[in-house]
C-alpha cells in the first residue's frame, strides 16, 4: 500500500529543510523507513507471500544504500536520523 499524501508531508516537515524538498536522504530514509514497517507486518501476516518478500528486500537495500551515502557525507545527520527514527539496536 502506497504512503498516503498526508504521512508524507508529515516526513518531509520534519527530516527536510524545505517543505518541498523531498529528495533529500534523510527524508527518502524516512519515507522507506515507513513502507518497510508496513510491508513486514504484512509478510508477517501472509507468510507465502514471496513477491512482497522481495520487494521488502529490495527497499531495505535502497535504504541501506542511502544510510551508507548519508553516513559518508553527513555523520551527524546521520547518527540523528537513525535515532529518531529506531532503527539498527
Amino acid at each position: 500500500m502506497p504512503i498516503k499524501k498526508e504521512e508524507k508531508q508529515k516526513y518531509v516537515e520534519q527530516f527536510g529543510t524545505d517543505s518541498k524538498n523531498t529528495g533529500q536522504s534523510e527524508v527518502q530514509i524516512a519515507i522507506l523507513t515507513h513502507r518497510i514497517r508496513e510491508l513486514t507486518e504484512h509478510v508477517k501476516l501472509h507468510k507465502k507471500d514471496n513477491h512482497t518478500r522481495r520487494g521488502l528486500v529490495q527497499l531495505v537495500s535502497k535504504r541501506k544504500k542511502l544510510l551508507k551515502y548519508l553516513m559518508r557525507t553527513k555523520a551527524d545527520s546521520y547518527v540523528k536520523l537513525i535515532k529518531e527514527l529506531s532503527i539498527r539496536g
